[in-house]
């Protein structure tokens, strides 16, 4: 019983699923769209009559032939509706769609009908054959009549047969199109007769073919197209538009289909609980979005309510301001009118200098008209020069607006900074990271930032990948220290305001050193002559300037050029374990040499080193880059990579991470272009040195060395050149030197 009360209950909640999106009411011969959505097929025909269009395809008189589906039965609302607009209907024809007076259809521009879903809220393309090419949804009118049973929806279904009153009908018969009572069935299926072999369905008013038919063919269909996503029938396996496209028997989908759907339903079913927890989540986020919506407006209310107390505070300063300023003036033009007004005649100062002028006592009138003659003269003198004493305009007072209204009317919520741009010229990895960013033009203000990074190369563990972080960053950069050597880092960036965190940055790969990064300053003590190089202070950069005896060897060019090699070391040596380090050369230098060596056989070599003969004169007597037999078994005391004019020669066996030379004689060179960076890996342990690019980390050679004692790299130059080592990122990663026109690097 409860059982049977659940299933009732069930079958109540999935109302909602079987309404038709555009009557709203349960489905009747429900057609399937491309769009994987459900339509009644009057409600079809329908909305293609709106939309304008007639013709076979999409014609809204021509009903279907199903009882079902009779005018009786369709939904009143559609009679209902309103006509398309005749823009609309005159937008649709223009565009190609439909048939209309005029227009001849032709192979050339067939029919396309376009759908109006209710569902997608969009048009969806139906065709040339238009409803006619869709397939009716036999599973939905099932469960549609499945549901009307169980709810008793319509009340009870009657016999067609019976005589009136009509019994209610017990059994329904597809090849007879009927309802039928138990008396009935029997009788018009009598026993021995081909009417006999037809099998009984549920009562219904709405009869289906037993299978699904192919509305091309009206064959059944027995097969499923993986690239159509249509169900097609033997007919349609040999037609040209299923050509190359990936078909499989019906059975086969089904089961798949069927499978998927199963274990799906099983996921959802067990997790119920989960289902549970978040509908309760999504309850509290409501119940907190109701709470914060009102305290936002409180918020924005109190703003703006402060701005109108402020705007009213100044009113009354301002206003303040021109009232002091309007009786200075009035004070000022009545003290003139009263000054004016004595200089009338019949005035007291006028009529009291006429009584005075009448004195004949000349020391007596002395003493009276002194006084009055100066009040006299100032009065003639403001006479002749008149001018108001204040102004009547009150111009200076006026208040200059724009600016405030334009940042008024543009008031509005803060937003979150836009994803930040990753500088990739200024971004880098050696000992440490160091990662730049900016924020794009017109974005948000970010007041810090959350920098994410995660090895991509290393071993995989369950669950999603995990970023470690880096909150709150302030500035436009920051460094990542002590990451994994020869590893490769994925990073991103984010703002964050008040308004709440921004979107990631695109990510940014970065390739770390193969092995820890080796500090050193350049030596110029030994085997170097002052004259034609020259070390930066902080020995980290050093130039090579040809001077006088290039110029000298080029006068000798016909009897015997000789150039003279310089040397620069580093100040450490190597003793163990693997060691990187990274150099720029200047693109236009001659000639130099990049690599390392025994710091024995290094200064035994090159202190005080006598000039060569050629430039192509080999200073190490070991590994190079250069093309030099390698006929000696025992690992070269020196390993050297040779750049010039903005190239780096390398023998054929480079490409092989194999020597410079062949056993069995010389190899052939070849030249790569010069890379930003050169980075130099040497591992003691084996005895190996490679050169790579070091902002790809692409191998561009590898070198056998003999590593029986300390090993230190060394810099060769034969004429003019710079080199630049690599400053570690930690020490002032933004400094930039120029030695002679060759910038240090960032």
């Amino acid at each position: 019983m409860a059982a049977k009360r659940g299933t009732k209950t069930s079958m109540k909640n999935m109302e909602k699923e079987l309404l038709c999106p555009v009557c709203q009411e349960m489905y009747k011969q429900p057609l399937v769209l491309p769009c994987a959505h459900n339509v009644c097929q009057a409600c079809a025909r329908e909305l293609l009559g709106q939309q304008g269009y007639i013709g076979p395809g999409g014609d809204p008189s021509s009903e279907p032939t199903s009882p079902a589906s009779t005018p009786s039965t369709r939904s009143p609302r559609l009679s209902r509706r309103t006509l398309p607009k005749p823009d609309r209907l005159d937008r649709l024809l223009k565009s190609g769609f439909g048939t209309y007076p005029g227009r001849k259809r032709g192979a050339l521009h067939p029919q396309v009908l376009m759908f109006p879903c209710p569902a997608c809220q969009g048009d969806v393309e139906l065709g040339e054959r238009g409803l006619a090419g869709l397939f009716r949804n036999l599973t939905l009118e099932r469960v549609v009549e499945r549901y009307r049973q169980s709810v008793s929806v319509g009340g009870a279904i009657l016999c067609q047969l019976c005589k009136p009153p009509p019994l209610e009908a017990t059994k329904g018969c597809t090849e007879c199109r009927a309802t039928f009572c138990n008396e009935c069935f029997k009788l018009f299926h009598p026993w021995g007769t081909q009417k006999a072999q037809h099998e009984p369905t549920l009562p219904t008013l709405s009869f289906r073919p037993k299978g699904l038919m192919c509305p091309d063919h009206k064959e059944e269909v027995t097969h499923y197209c993986k690239t159509c996503q249509r169900l097609v029938c033997q007919l349609c396996r040999v037609r040209r538009t299923h050509g190359g496209h990936k078909i499989t028997p019906v059975l086969s989908a089904y089961q798949a289909l069927k499978d998927k759907l199963t274990k799906s339903l099983t996921y959802i079913l067990g997790n119920q609980d989960t289902v549970q927890t978040q509908i309760c989540e999504l309850e509290e986020t409501v119940r907190h979005t109701e709470v914060s919506g009102q305290q936002a407006k409180e918020e924005v209310s109190q703003l703006v309510r402060g701005l109108g107390a402020v705007l009213d505070e100044k009113r009354a300063s301002l206003l303040q301001a021109i009232e002091e300023c309007q009786q200075e003036r009035l004070a000022r033009l009545s003290a003139q009118i009263q000054e004016h007004r004595s200089l009338l005649d019949g005035s007291g100062l006028v009529g009291y200098a006429q009584e005075v002028l009448k004195e004949t006592d000349q020391p007596c009138f002395v003493q009276a008209a002194k006084q009055l003659h100066s009040r006299i003269a100032r009065a003639t003198e403001a006479l002749q020069t008149f001018r108001p004493a204040a102004g009547s305009s009150f111009r200076h007072c006026q208040l200059d607006v724009g600016r405030e209204m334009k940042l008024l009317t543009e008031l509005n919520f803060l937003q979150v900074p836009e994803a930040p741009v990753i500088d990739t010229q200024r971004t880098f990895a050696y000992d440490q990271i160091f990662l730049c960013w900016r924020l794009p033009p017109h974005s948000p203000p970010a007041w810090h930032y959350t920098i994410e990074f995660r090895r991509t190369d290393a071993p995989a563990q369950p669950g999603p990948a995990r970023w470690q972080r880096r909150e709150e960053v302030r500035g436009t950069s920051a460094l990542l220290e002590n990451p994994d050597t020869g590893s490769v880092y994925v990073l991103r960036v984010r703002g964050c305001n008040k308004a709440g965190y921004g979107e990631y940055s695109e990510d940014v790969h970065l390739h770390t050193p193969p092995a820890p990064v080796l500090h050193f300053f350049l030596d110029g003590r030994w085997g170097t002559s002052r004259e034609r190089l020259a070390i930066s202070k902080d020995q980290r950069a050093v130039r090579s300037v040809p001077g006088l005896p290039l110029l000298l060897a080029a006068e000798r060019l016909l009897t015997g050029c000789h150039l003279s090699v310089d040397v620069v070391l580093g100040d450490v040596a190597v003793t163990q374990g693997r060691s990187y380090w990274a150099c720029a050369v200047d693109p236009a230098s001659y000639l130099v040499k990049v690599g390392v060596g025994l710091e024995s056989k290094l200064q035994e070599s090159f202190q005080g080193a006598p000039d060569v003969i050629s430039p192509r004169y080999d200073p190490d007597s070991g590994h190079d880059s250069g093309a030099e037999d390698a006929t000696v078994e025992a690992s070269p005391p020196f390993a050297f990579l040779t750049i010039g004019m903005g190239k780096i020669l390398l023998g054929s066996g480079a490409s092989s991470n194999a020597g410079l030379t062949g056993r069995d004689g010389p190899a052939a060179s070849c030249t790569v272009p010069l890379p930003p960076r050169l980075g130099i890996c040497l591992d003691y342990e084996r005895g190996r040195v490679s050169f790579l690019d070091a902002v790809s980390f692409r191998g561009l050679l590898e070198c056998p060395l003999d590593c029986s004692g300390p090993v230190c790299p060394a810099f060769c130059f034969i004429g003019g050149g710079a080199v630049q080592l690599q400053e570690p990122v930690g020490t002032k990663p933004e400094r930039k030197v120029t030695i002679g026109g060759f910038a240090k690097l960032d």
